[in-house]
């Protein structure tokens, strides 16, 4: 078994590089070939461990090597590799925040891109559930959800104990997951109806003073409430917003299937329009942090060469580092009406992997009479991973040290930039409560 060594070489006390993700490359289909990498890679973190506590995957691996005839990696069953791969919802947190082995470390782990290489191979094997398939269909399950009379048979089914049991049973939709609810009013008909004011944009050094949104299957269809904020939030501070005129899925969802001749096509259809808005002048910004690390860090590890890629890579923003630029350049307003107390603020794993620091807590500090508690662990929630009937339990299992810290701040507000991880917050609180998104907060604070 490889041991880590007693101290890190010298190269490993540099910034973590990431490598493009070589999935052109005929090798990275290759089972035998990716069986022989997670070997190799597994062994490494035998030896180490320190990721134990994030997820399912490596306490998984490690009880399985612990089981085993010989207590090391040799005698573990090829089938807990796959096991393995399924349980990881690729967060990056053991890249970003315990892998003391990636690079420019010598040994070059990528955990979470090896279990994308394995979800990969399995999608090219043809083993996805159709379950998996539609769920991460957001596109055409939003469309036909979110027609009107449609949308109401949907949201009531998806809170009908009795049907919720048969989808547990037949479909692999845990009955105790909170499924979003479905909107027919869209926020593309909402903020198709409003009447934005007439807002001359300044420029600073780092922003431009006008944001091209990109609405999200889950912001346009599921929680349009949180976008309209964002837009009040924007043209309060003098931004000029528009939407961004046709949009598809970010391809989040197929990426974490595996399926990235689908991501490929999302791609084609997104990156265009959005290289067209930046050379017109516009900022680009998504409210859900998945979608904006789509942009920033999945698509330009996908297409590193690609210049329109890189172009939105750089003009793409989470709405609160965007507000955070303004506000460092004296173009943020700070005419607070009402304080917030005391805010319970979990910081999605999709968030931290941009590396951006703690902007959210830091622009909602700004408002008197708040104090913002931040919660850095993950929720549990990851995409499609909690809703499905084999995992929801082991999901509610990772978020419970985030629901106890809620529990235990007995704060005014919840809440997490990631909406979904909200909603299973509120799922394992299970007191009636209900989460506001910190765009909520801020648009409540500023009385608009």
């Amino acid at each position: 078994m490889s041991k880590p060594p007693d101290d890190r070489r010298e190269g490993s006390l540099e910034a973590p590089t990431r490598h493009p993700l070589d999935w052109k490359n005929p090798d990275f289909y290759n089972e035998a070939s990716l069986l022989h990498e997670m070997e190799r890679v597994f062994d490494i973190c035998h030896g180490c461990r320190r990721c134990f506590s994030l997820c399912q995957s490596f306490p998984l691996l490690f009880d399985a090597i612990d089981e085993s005839d010989t207590l090391e990696l040799d005698s573990v069953n090829k089938k807990v590799y796959w096991d393995v791969v399924d349980n990881c919802y690729l967060c990056d947190m053991c890249y970003m925040t315990k892998c003391p082995y990636v690079p420019p470390h010598e040994w070059n782990i990528d955990f979470p891109h090896l279990m994308l290489r394995g979800k990969v191979v399995k999608h090219q094997k043809g083993e996805d559930k159709l379950r998996d398939k539609v769920l991460t269909s957001t596109d055409a399950v939003g469309k036909l959800a979110s027609i009107p009379v449609v949308v109401q048979v949907v949201n009531a089914a998806n809170k009908n104990r009795t049907l919720r049991g048969l989808m547990d049973k037949v479909a692999g939709i845990h009955a105790n997951a909170l499924l979003p609810e479905f909107h027919s009013d869209s926020l593309r008909k909402q903020a198709g109806r409003r009447r934005a004011p007439a807002i001359t944009p300044v420029a600073t050094e780092r922003t431009r003073g006008k944001i091209a949104l990109f609405a999200t299957c889950y912001g346009n269809r599921n929680e349009p409430q949180i976008g309209m904020d964002l837009i009040e939030i924007l043209e309060h501070n003098g931004i000029l917003v528009t939407l961004v005129p046709q949009e598809q899925c970010c391809g989040m969802p197929k990426l974490e299937l595996g399926d990235l001749e689908a991501v490929a096509r999302a791609k084609q259809a997104n990156i265009p329009v959005l290289a067209k808005l930046i050379d017109e002048g516009w900022d680009i910004m998504a409210p859900v942090p998945s979608c904006v690390l789509m942009f920033k860090q999945e698509l330009p590890l996908m297409f590193p060469d690609d210049t329109e890629v890189v172009k939105v890579r750089n003009a793409i923003f989470d709405p609160f580092e965007y507000l955070m630029f303004r506000h460092k350049e004296g173009r943020l307003k700070t005419d607070f009406k009402k304080s917030l107390g005391k805010v319970s603020y979990h910081v999605s794993c999709h968030l931290r992997v941009q590396n951006m620091g703690l902007k959210t807590r830091d622009i909602l500090q700004l408002i008197p009479g708040t104090q913002v508690e931040p919660i850095e662990r993950c929720s549990g929630h990851n995409g499609t991973y909690a809703v499905k009937s084999e995992y929801h339990e082991a999901s509610m299992k990772i978020g419970k040290p985030v629901v106890n810290r809620v529990k235990q701040a007995q704060a005014n507000y919840y809440s997490s930039d990631c909406p979904m991880a909200g909603h299973q917050i509120e799922n394992g609180l299970d007191d009636g409560s209900t989460p506001l998104h910190p765009l909520s907060l801020l648009r409540l604070a500023y009385g608009i």
